[in-house]
């Protein structure tokens, strides 16, 4: 048993196990000239280079440089008029001067400024005011006039603490039956003011009024908790209202009126209020249109 099993033994070494995969051998020819990748690049000129045969000074061999030159304009075409000269004419006065600067490169600037503000020399549109160095802007002359009713201290709160700014409301009025009611806020007084006369003057409205100067009728509005009650008065008798009321109709040129506000005492809604109040009251002449009757029969 032992003999045939070493003779299997023998028989399997004598075997040459051989790959199935076929061996490929790859050749890469040799270069027949050594390559260099460096590129040499030849500097660029910018600026042509000329020849002197390109040269022509033909031009100027007969100029004598010491000689002087007389001129000889043309002649000028029948009918010229020649312009006037810069200094003919009426001198310009510094607002003019100023307003044409401003109008080319807008104000101009002096070189100072006091509390981080600007001052101008040559704004002609508004007025240096001598406190700090403010600009004062001039006011609108339209014709109406403006009442301070409530100025107020409102704040914000946010992530850093609290903004203080003020509320202003403001009435505006011509005293001929056109009256308006506007609110700003602003972080200075002055600011807060004008900003709600420019709001007031955005919500004109017409009052009517008879010859008498009062209301044709009674009326009532409200604006949010307040409520106001107007009445027509007789001559003489003057406009018997308090706080916001009395300032709308002094500013629309009621004389003779009676007001009361009744529920919330806001001075703002309490105006509003009182121009609603005023929106509902309509003309004799309009009633009796709408009635399709003569305005004599309006009283029968």
């Amino acid at each position: 048993m032992a003999a045939t099993t070493t003779a299997i033994a023998l028989t399997l070494s004598s075997f040459t196990l051989r790959s199935t995969i076929p061996s490929k051998t790859f050749f890469f020819p040799k270069p027949s000239k050594q390559i260099s990748l460096r590129r040499t690049f030849r500097p660029l000129s910018l600026t042509p280079q000329a020849k002197s045969s390109d040269i022509h000074s033909s031009f100027s061999d007969d100029v004598n440089p010491e000689e002087d030159i007389v001129f000889d304009p043309p002649t000028p075409p029948e009918g010229f008029t020649p312009p006037p000269s810069f200094d003919e004419g009426p001198e310009e006065t510094e607002d003019e001067i100023a307003a044409a600067y401003e109008e080319l490169y807008g104000p101009a600037y002096s070189g100072v400024s006091v509390l981080g503000n600007d001052v101008y020399v040559m704004d002609s549109k508004v007025k240096k005011s001598s406190a700090f160095g403010k600009v004062k802007k001039e006011k609108v002359r339209d014709g109406f006039e403006e009442r301070v009713v409530q100025v107020r201290r409102v704040t914000k709160v946010v992530k850093g603490g609290k903004q203080l700014h003020f509320r202003a409301i403001v009435v505006v009025g011509d005293k001929q039956g056109q009256v308006g009611v506007g609110v700003g806020k602003a972080k200075e007084v002055i600011g807060a003011v004008q900003k709600s006369a420019v709001n007031a003057r955005r919500n004109i409205i017409t009052i009517p009024m008879t010859k008498y100067l009062t209301f044709p009728h009674r009326s009532e509005g409200d604006y949010g908790a307040a409520k106001v009650m107007l009445r027509p008065a007789a001559p003489g008798t003057g406009v018997i209202a308090g706080g916001a009321v009395r300032i709308v109709l002094e500013m629309a040129g009621v004389e003779n009126a009676l007001g009361k506000q009744l529920g919330s005492k806001n001075a703002l809604n309490n105006a509003r209020a009182t121009v609603v109040a005023v929106q509902k009251m309509k003309q004799f002449r309009e009633v009796a249109q709408e009635r399709g009757i003569p305005m004599e029969e309006l009283w029968k």
